[in-house]
């Protein structure tokens, strides 16, 4: 067995895609690894590209798009490794991080999912390697603009971790999917991913249900990786729209029917305070306008991003 199977979901991300999969190459020497990319049916030339510049390289083509968490799953059917680790395309592995967040997790077997540090592509400090689970407390501190004017306060924006000093490993309740390492025989206890969350929020869902079974996450600073973010989707308006969907399934999978009536009011008074907001901006500078359209959008699809069907409603076990 190899230690670790690097699993790639791409879609129309054909540059990018062969830049981190070059990456993965040049800077993990110390451990065995495979790269399996799953190709979502790109439009542009992807294929084409990963098969020019890597010959040897894993790629399963399919006719359709059949979303991120199920792209993982049929990759991790064949994946061979004792780790899976899911990689972003639109990232860029930095300073052996593979090799560290291995032996990291070899050293420390009593966590199930690991992450690491993320930066941008200036090397600014990306805080979204991981966060916390939404609270009450949380979400109400996002619908009344308090998580966006103190975004460096643990009290009023705990569910991000850009109040953290990144010195040494931490325990999170999510870490992102960008980069993520889990055990094989974690992932396949856990069935994967629940392929309901067909784009974001499948990650959270199975950092829940490991930490459930008393597996909880932790974040390894010392693996380092560039994120630059959204690679896939270029819309911020449809963007949000799907985060929302997500977070919307998210809570009413884990939250109950009370908890889950709260979280999404919450979410609804966050995108209309957004709006208002960015509303006012505009009358003083126009170059929010961008923002109060994305927003007004988000809070007009509201009754889609919320609404109690089967791919967005109550998720049985």
């Amino acid at each position: 067995m190899i230690d670790v199977s690097i699993i790639i979901v791409s879609y129309n991300t054909a540059r990018l895609t062969c830049d981190a999969v070059a990456s993965v190459y040049h800077r993990t020497r110390n451990i065995s690894f495979e790269i399996i990319v799953v190709d979502n049916n790109s439009d542009d030339e992807s294929v084409a590209l990963l098969q020019q510049n890597f010959p040897s390289l894993r790629i399963i083509c399919l006719e359709t798009n059949i979303g991120f968490a199920a792209a993982n799953n049929l990759a991790a059917e064949t994946a061979r490794g004792r780790y899976f680790l899911l990689l972003n395309p639109d990232t860029i592995v930095l300073s052996s991080s593979i090799d560290k967040i291995v032996s990291f997790a070899d050293e420390n077997p009593r966590y199930g999912i690991y992450g690491g540090s993320t930066f941008y592509g200036d090397m600014s400090r990306n805080p979204t390697a991981g966060w916390n689970m939404s609270t009450p407390w949380s979400l109400l501190c996002s619908a009344s603009g308090l998580s966006s004017l103190f975004r460096d306060s643990r009290r009023f924006n705990p569910e991000s971790l850009s109040w953290w000093n990144w010195n040494k490993p931490m325990e999170v309740d999510i870490v992102t999917g960008c980069f993520l390492l889990i055990p094989s025989e974690l992932w396949h206890r856990l069935g994967g991913f629940d392929t309901r969350f067909y784009m974001y929020g499948e990650d959270a869902d199975l950092c829940l249900r490991s930490a459930a079974i008393n597996r909880f996450c932790i974040i390894v600073p010392d693996a380092e990786i560039i994120h630059f973010g959204g690679a896939s989707e270029s819309i911020r308006a449809d963007k949000l729209i799907r985060l929302l969907r997500a977070k919307t399934q998210l809570f009413r999978k884990h939250w109950g029917n009370v908890g889950s009536t709260y979280a999404v009011i919450m979410l609804k008074i966050w995108s209309l305070s957004r709006t208002i907001v960015f509303r006012i901006l505009t009358l003083f500078d126009k170059k929010h306008e961008g923002s109060f359209r994305s927003w007004q959008k988000v809070w007009i699809s509201r009754r889609e991003w919320s609404r109690k069907a089967e791919h967005v409603g109550v998720l049985s076990e």
